[in-house]
């Protein structure tokens, strides 16, 4: 019989979060307890704020259902692996939908992951090729992952950087947020050095350091980080704004843009709807970004876009054969 309480509650936690129902009375069999004991860890686990759904019979089974907020996961070895191999997988690349929140789990979990379980990470990413792979530059994991820990932490971060002219320098920053344009991550950070506010291209990061000395948050002076960047960006030349109209309502077309490119405005008709934004991506890429939502667009700005994806259209033509 398990005595051991607190094993026992997460070796029941671990059953049933598995999709099934499981009766009381194989519960108690793997447990090693009796149906009066599962039925105490049930209650147990429902106090910690676990979703624990009992159903009504001669041997009443219990499932782990929905709930309004997401307890603790327990997970396998080979679980733990495949979750932080496709974290670490979309983490190097600025891949669309794999944000910030995403590189907090990835450095959550391998901050608690056993020494022998990281090593099966780093082994089977190192063996495997991906047959497809972001088209900007790829950046290492663990990069992310401590950047991400000293915004989550409020910790001061130490790094080296190259800049876009090749100049290198040693900077301290307190961080306040990555940024994914879906091509590359940026980190926007106070430089402690130059006192003031900075915005640094992840790809060009090396040696990042946790130093763990705490601060108190500054106020960003735009308020956001991702209006923040698209000024510096601006301030650069590293941007340029566009302005395309969809013939298509504001919602299936946001579905299938990535949300850094900011609200799309509802034109007049109704059936109609307006993207002003500003990007930092090669013209080209961003014709072939409009042209996958899939909708009916017209291109009024600016100049290089619409003859950008004038070109792409008369290239997919030719590839039809048709003359």
């Amino acid at each position: 019989m398990t005595t051991d309480t607190p094993a026992r509650l997460l070796t029941l936690l671990s059953l049933l979060q598995t999709p099934r129902e499981w009766p009381g009375g194989e519960l108690a069999e793997r447990l090693g307890v009796s149906r009066r004991t599962v039925r105490r860890d049930i209650d147990r686990l429902r106090e910690l704020g676990y979703p624990v759904q009992a159903s009504m019979g001669a041997d009443g089974g219990y499932r782990l259902v929905a709930g309004k907020a997401l307890p603790p996961l327990v997970l396998d070895d080979e679980e733990a692996v495949a979750i932080a191999v496709g974290l670490r997988a979309g983490a190097g690349h600025a891949v669309e939908g794999v944000d910030e929140a995403s590189v907090r789990a990835l450095a959550k979990l391998e901050q608690v992951l056993p020494s022998r379980l990281r090593h099966r990470v780093a082994t089977l990413q190192a063996a495997t090729t991906p047959l497809t792979s972001g088209d900007g530059p790829s950046i290492a994991p663990e990069t992310l992952t401590v950047m991400a820990s000293t915004v989550a932490g409020r910790e001061r971060l130490r790094f080296a950087y190259r800049a876009g002219d090749g100049t290198e320098s040693r900077r301290l920053t307190e961080p306040y947020r990555l940024v994914s344009t879906g091509r590359r991550w940026y980190l926007v950070a106070y430089d402690l050095d130059r006192e003031d506010w900075r915005t640094f291209r992840v790809d060009r990061v090396s040696e990042p350091f946790a130093t763990g000395a705490r601060f108190a948050p500054r106020e960003l002076p735009t308020g956001s980080a991702a209006e923040y960047l698209r000024r510096s960006m601006q301030r650069h030349g590293d941007a340029y704004d566009i302005e395309v109209v969809f013939h298509a309502p504001p919602e299936t077309v946001a579905a299938r843009l990535p949300q850094w490119l900011g609200p799309l405005e509802p034109a007049d008709d109704g059936s109609s709807c307006v993207l002003r934004a500003t990007v930092s991506d090669a013209v080209e890429w961003t014709a072939v970004r409009l042209a996958m939502t899939g909708v009916d667009f017209r291109v009024r700005q600016p100049t290089q876009l619409v003859e950008s994806v004038r070109g792409l259209g008369e290239r997919l033509i030719r590839a039809t054969g048709d003359d």
